[in-house]
């Protein structure tokens, strides 16, 4: 296994060796990306504050999410087509932040099953839920899911409609691939992709082949799913699908003070301040541009995640610090899974812990809890002098 240092070493080993209209999948927004490329950018704009001669035995990074003991904030994201970055790639990250002691989030979108996750699986993990119009599928997903005993919903609410990325159209984006000569020529240099992917449970979106009438295979998908993210989606539906699941709920997709109230209005467990990776509304600010206005906002009134731009420990450690209870993590443990599978993903999670544990500690910290923003040093116009 290869020295990793940090996740932009697994980020090259995963460029080398998945095909390109996967890695392109993962490594893009939509439109411009100038919102993909801030969600990054901006926290580069947060200085940290060293302090020194402070007692750093005894660190922990351990905490709650959602009333969950996690080892460190950080959760896995729910990513689609993960199990086209490795073969059973989505098993493979669940069996890694089980170990690791953190959550996983199976997509809607996921390639392996609920129930091929809850099998390989001892511990509950969350369910992500895109609302769609057919209404009976989403039923019987929720209960799949309470069935599964997933511990959490996570709503996603900024996807109604498909925000337009260039590479994905570009490329023909499918699962598995459609055999054009351009992704023939390309997978031909993917070999040990290929071999791995021919032993894979599945090569098709598991949670909706054969539990949707009239979707029997993947050709039959791609019609399915284009007429399905539903636009009508309001807060009275968001209210009915968490009184349907009757558990805990993350709604994610939050980047408004207004909906952020909202949100804990209907008594959400947690938002996820998010802008989706900046592959829906391009020209929107950054996550960690949003999260403290939003925090301002519903600090107190709900508990507070943050999604979109994490790299490393020490933007885990900027979001806590402006007030986040837990992060969520997507292309940083997507590069773990494609350069190296179950073991990558645990070097992700490793390289992250690791940097904030350090980072922490040189700023004088024994617990994430005590992180704050005395910690920080932020730019007089980081919130932005923007007009409505």
């Amino acid at each position: 296994m290869p020295v990793i240092t940090n996740i932009n070493d697994l980020k090259r080993i995963y460029e080398r060796r998945v095909p390109r209209m996967f890695y392109d999948y993962a490594e893009s927004g939509s439109w411009t990306e100038q919102t993909f490329r801030e969600n990054t950018s901006d926290f580069e704009q947060i200085r940290l504050r060293q302090r020194v001669a402070v007692d750093m035995t005894g660190r922990t990074t351990a905490s709650q999410m959602i009333g969950q003991d996690v080892a460190m904030p950080v959760a896995l994201a729910p990513v689609g087509l993960t199990g086209m970055q490795h073969a059973d790639g989505e098993i493979k990250a669940a069996k890694a932040a089980e170990e690791f002691g953190v959550p996983f989030t199976l997509s809607t979108m996921s390639i392996n099953s609920i129930e091929e996750v809850a099998e390989a699986t001892s511990k509950p993990f969350w369910f992500q839920l895109y609302t769609m119009k057919d209404e009976d599928y989403i039923r019987r997903l929720i209960q799949r899911a309470k069935d599964a005993k997933c511990s959490a919903l996570v709503i996603t609410l900024d996807l109604q409609i498909l925000g337009q990325r260039h590479k994905d159209l570009k490329n023909g984006l499918s699962a598995p691939p459609k055999l054009t000569p351009r992704t023939i020529a390309n997978l031909m240099t993917k070999w040990a992709w290929g071999i791995e992917m021919l032993g894979a449970k599945r090569r098709n979106f598991g949670n909706i082949v054969g539990h949707v009438q009239g979707v029997s295979d993947t050709s039959q998908l791609g019609v399915w799913t284009a007429e399905q993210f539903d636009p009508a989606l309001d807060w009275g539906k968001v209210e009915k699908l968490m009184e349907m699941w009757g558990g805990k709920v993350i709604l994610k997709g939050i980047l408004d003070t207004e909906d952020a109230r909202m949100a804990a209005k209907l008594g959400a467990d947690a938002i996820v301040v998010s802008n989706h990776g900046g592959r829906q509304l391009d020209g929107a600010l950054s996550s960690i541009r949003m999260l403290p206005e939003i925090m301002d906002a519903v600090g107190n009134d709900v508990e507070v995640h943050l999604d979109s731009g994490i790299r490393s420990g020490q933007d885990v450690l900027k979001a806590l610090a402006l007030g986040a209870k837990g992060t969520m993590i997507g292309r940083a443990f997507v590069y773990g899974l494609g350069a190296m599978g179950q073991k990558g993903v645990t070097a992700a999670l490793d390289v992250i812990r690791k940097e904030l544990d350090t980072t922490m500690a040189l700023c004088g910290e024994r617990s994430v809890d005590g992180l704050g923003r005395h910690n920080l040093l932020i730019p007089e116009d980081f919130g932005g002098r923007w007009q409505e």
